[in-house]
Order: structure tokens, then C-alpha cells, then sequence
């Protein structure tokens, strides 16, 4: 196996032709970038600093901020570099660091908000024994176990991936390195070590998309049972933030990797890679702090500095 078919940098696909455009998507970037900054980090402060949201569901979403906070920061910074310095250049070893982040950030996602719909159903349909299952000790190792598994499946992939020899050069479609780009460039032959993964990633996406629908089909059935108008109100609230992250992630992650080859262009890999990695970063905090009158009023008062305690206690759950 030669040299050249590890190429020492790959060519990322510009937003637009000219500089100008350049530049205007850089600042478009940059804003979109500080917000999802801004959010993320207040969503994180506020958990933390606040001691009646220690809990195991602000557990999980501070976990989901962290990994927010991750995502977009393991593609954004490198696209706006290359608009404002006007290159498409990125190195082998940042090409291969950059797909192992995105995965592991992809993959904690989605397994956390598989973990956060399961914190909903216990809350709403086993609300006696709450306290006893969702325990401190349970949520944390729930959460270690979500961010191993990950990490070691990003390690397989990553390197999988960087061992197959390239024969179609090195330019990628898409504004930040993602494993099916590189796999168009891969020798027909070597694809075929990626299948036996690739299986083995969609049956275990699988499952946990099968574990979410049958969680909130008991969720619903739940709530729907409870007699007071209030009280159906009340448990939506707690659930239709969550469901409505799921189904932002799923939608634009699920078109974007399994459309038709057909309907693909440039144009349409860029919007959709958009949609699935840097969109949710930004919406997730507005989302879950508009409906969420707790993490409401608690942003509220840390954006007014005004907090209920200002003693520095470890983060536990309560």
C-alpha cells in the first residue's frame, strides 16, 4: 500500500466562490456560533450555581449542554478560519481529530436523549419509585457509561475509517470532515471493510430510536390518563422540550445520512449538514429554557446576577 494514498491534508467545499461571500458566511458563522456559546453556557451556569436544579433531569441536560457546547465547536471554528483566510485546507491529522469529535458528540446525543427519555418515563409513570431508580449513583453511572461507549465507538470508526487508502484524491463535499465524504474517496475494494460497522452502528441506532418511540407511546398514554387538566399540562411541559430536540436531531441527522443519492448536490449537503450540527446547538437552550419555567427563571436571575444561593456547592443530585 503506497504513500499517496494517505493524502497529508484534505480540500473542505467552500460556502461560496468569492471572498466577499466568504466573509459574509464567516460573520453569519460567527453570530450563530456566539449564540450557541451564550445559550449553552448560561443553561450551564444556571444548573450548576442553582441547587433546587440538581436533579436528575438537569443532570442530563447539563450533560446535553456540554455536548452542544462540543459539537459545534468541533466544526464551526474551522470553517469560519477558512472563510475568512479564504483556503479549504485541513490536515490529515485535523481531518481525522475533527471526525472523532463529530462522532462522539453525534453519538453522545443521541444516546443521552435516549437516556433522558427514559429519565420522562420513569418521572410520569413510575412516579412513586422515582426517587428510589433515578438516584444519584444511577445517573451518574447512566452518564459514564453513555460518554464510554461512545468514545470507544468513535475510536473504532475513526480509525477504521483512516485505514482505508484513498484513491479518489482529497477533496471532500462538505464544509467540515465527516466519514461518508471521506468513504467517496476511499478504493472500491476497501469500502467493504466499513460495511460490518456500518451494520452494526444502524442496529444500534436502531434500538435506542426503538427504545425512544416505546417510552414516550407509555409517556403519553400516561399523561393522557391523568384527570386534571393542570396536571396533563404540567407533565407535557416537562416532555414536549425533549421531544421536540429528539425530532429536530433525528429528522435533519436521519435525511441528511440516508436521502437519495439522486437528490444530493453541494448545495443540499451543505444546508442539511447545517441543519443536523449546527442548528441544535443553538435551538436546544431556547427550547428547553421557554418551556422549562424552573430553567427559565433560573437563567433569568443569573442574566440579572441575582442567584438564590452564593455558596459553592459540589454538584449532586437531590
Amino acid at each position: 500500500m503506497s504513500n499517496s494514498s494517505f493524502p497529508t491534508e484534505f480540500l473542505l467545499l467552500p460556502f461560496a466562490d468569492t471572498h466577499e461571500l466568504q466573509l459574509l458566511h464567516f460573520g453569519l458563522f460567527l453570530g450563530i456560533y456566539l449564540a450557541a456559546l451564550l445559550g449553552n453556557v448560561l443553561i450551564l451556569t444556571a444548573i450548576a450555581c442553582n441547587h433546587h436544579l440538581h436533579t436528575p433531569m438537569y443532570f442530563f441536560l447539563f450533560n446535553l449542554a456540554l455536548i452542544d457546547l462540543g459539537s459545534i465547536s468541533t466544526t464551526v471554528p474551522k470553517a469560519m478560519a477558512n472563510s475568512l483566510w479564504d483556503t479549504r485546507a485541513i490536515s490529515y491529522a485535523g481531518c481525522a481529530t475533527q471526525v472523532f469529535m463529530f462522532v462522539v458528540f453525534l453519538t453522545a446525543e443521541f444516546s443521552l436523549l435516549t437516556l433522558m427519555a427514559y429519565d420522562r418515563y420513569i418521572a410520569i409513570c413510575k412516579p412513586l419509585h422515582y426517587g428510589t431508580i433515578m438516584d444519584s449513583r444511577t445517573c451518574v453511572n447512566m452518564a459514564a457509561a453513555a460518554w464510554g461507549s461512545t468514545i470507544l465507538y468513535a475510536v473504532l470508526h475513526t480509525a477504521n475509517t483512516f485505514s482505508l487508502p484513498l484513491c479518489q484524491g482529497n477533496a471532500l463535499d462538505q464544509f467540515f470532515c465527516e466519514i461518508p465524504q471521506i468513504l467517496k474517496l476511499s478504493c472500491s475494494d476497501a469500502y467493504l471493510q466499513q460495511v460490518g460497522l456500518l451494520v452494526v452502528s444502524a442496529c444500534l441506532l436502531f434500538v435506542c430510536f426503538l427504545f425512544l418511540v416505546l417510552s414516550y407511546v407509555q409517556i403519553f398514554r400516561a399523561v393522557l390518563r391523568i384527570p386534571s387538566q393542570h396536571g396533563r399540562h404540567k407533565a407535557f411541559s416537562t416532555c414536549l422540550p425533549h421531544l421536540a430536540v429528539v425530532c429536530l436531531f433525528l429528522s435533519t441527522a436521519t435525511f441528511a445520512y440516508l436521502k437519495p443519492s439522486s437528490i444530493s448536490s453541494p448545495f443540499l449537503d451543505h444546508l442539511l449538514a447545517v441543519l443536523y450540527s449546527v442548528v441544535p446547538p443553538v435551538v436546544n437552550p431556547l427550547i428547553y429554557s421557554m418551556r422549562n419555567k424552573d430553567l427559565k427563571n433560573a437563567v433569568s436571575k443569573l442574566v440579572l446576577g441575582r442567584f438564590y444561593g452564593t455558596h459553592k456547592d459540589p454538584f449532586t443530585l437531590h
